[in-house]
């Protein structure tokens, strides 16, 4: 699947730029009031108040975010002994995918952990018909982190749910959204109250950001990747988690040999020779949460711009990455890698959750 930043490149260099650029976005969805407290007999579908900051200095300021109803899918383990741990499942740019997200939360199910699938482009206004640019331009990984720490304050709410045994596993975009929720600055500006995730997931997440992240609260990180899959760049990746080691986090990188990317995915393996992704270009955020590429703001607007002027301005911002944008890697299922995935996942989940 195309890569949020790649995309905006070829967007912005598209001369028809302005039939993409949403300068009316759509409305929100009319969504039940959101759940506060959960109760016994709550699954399926719920919604949660959550925000859009969609930028980290948003986040990190304190400034006031667009005031979000989120939507995600809880399901129970069953025949077990209640409370259980729970997973929040971050869905990659693509959305939730056949294969992937309901699979995966029914393998830990099986496990006897609760998982609760979240859907973060619908209660955007970004329904499946709007043209995947726009849908992955118009909501960011901080978005994503933002659901992530409400869905984690309303899990632990239910009678079911162990509250201090929570994780997050995300693929791709969310892989990247689930380890970037280790700083302990988005902990303390997002959830203040609760101690946080228990363990991180990050399931072929690209590794181009650096957060600059000095604390987390301790919990460990798996990370799985494929010596195929372009998107990831290994040696980014290595580097990112080698900045984790050196803080105290426990991280566990576990690599396999000829796995591309999505392997759990319907879709069959293929070697998607259009597909875009960001190599060579470092984002470094400094400490108002601002990303610089070799040492320019990558963004020009005030910490006070609404969301709107940040989406539109991304829109025409891809100049400084058109020498990183790289084509073509694989995807698709892959039944040996995902299997060993889940062997994996299952090792480390039953050690740290």
């Amino acid at each position: 699947m195309k890569h949020l930043m790649a995309a905006l490149v070829l967007l912005a260099s598209q001369t028809a730029l302005a039939q993409h650029v949403p300068f009316e976005l759509p409305g929100f969805p009319d969504y039940p009031p959101p759940q506060t407290k959960l109760v016994s007999d709550d699954t399926g579908e719920i919604h949660f108040a959550s925000a859009s900051p969609f930028d980290l200095d948003v986040i990190l300021s304190g400034a006031t975010a667009t005031p979000t109803t989120g939507l995600g899918y809880l399901t129970l383990p069953q025949g077990i002994e209640r409370p259980a741990p729970a997973m929040i499942i971050l869905p990659g740019s693509g959305g939730i995918q056949p294969g992937r997200e309901d699979e995966y939360a029914a393998f830990l199910n099986d496990l006897g952990i609760a998982a609760f699938v979240i859907e973060y482009y619908e209660p955007r206004g970004l329904t499946k018909d709007i043209d995947y640019m726009i849908r992955t331009s118009a909501v960011t990984e901080f978005d994503l982190i933002t659901d992530a720490y409400a869905a984690l304050e309303l899990l632990s709410t239910y009678p079911g749910i162990d509250g201090a045994r929570i994780g997050v596993v995300g693929f791709s975009y969310g892989g990247m959204a689930s380890r970037l929720a280790m700083d302990a600055r988005i902990h303390r500006a997002l959830a203040p109250a609760h101690p946080g995730f228990k363990v991180h997931i990050d399931v072929y997440g690209p590794c181009f950001q650096v957060l600059g992240t000095s604390a987390t609260n301790g919990a460990p990180l798996l990370t799985l990747r494929g010596t195929e899959d372009a998107s990831n760049d290994l040696d980014a990746c290595q580097s990112r988690e080698d900045e984790l080691r050196a803080i105290g986090v426990e991280v566990t990188a576990i690599v396999y040999p000829g796995a591309g990317h999505a392997w759990e995915n319907e879709a069959p393996r293929t070697f998607r020779e259009g597909a875009p992704y960001l190599q060579g270009c470092e984002w470094r955020y400094d400490e108002a949460g601002v990303p610089h590429v070799d040492g320019q703001a990558l963004f020009n607007y005030p910490n006070s711009a609404s969301r709107t002027q940040r989406i539109a301005a991304r829109f025409t911002s891809g100049a400084q990455l058109q020498d990183c944008v790289k084509f073509g890697y694989i995807v698709g299922r892959d039944e040996a890698v995902r299997a060993r995935a889940f062997e994996d996942a299952s090792t480390f989940l039953r050690e740290h959750l």
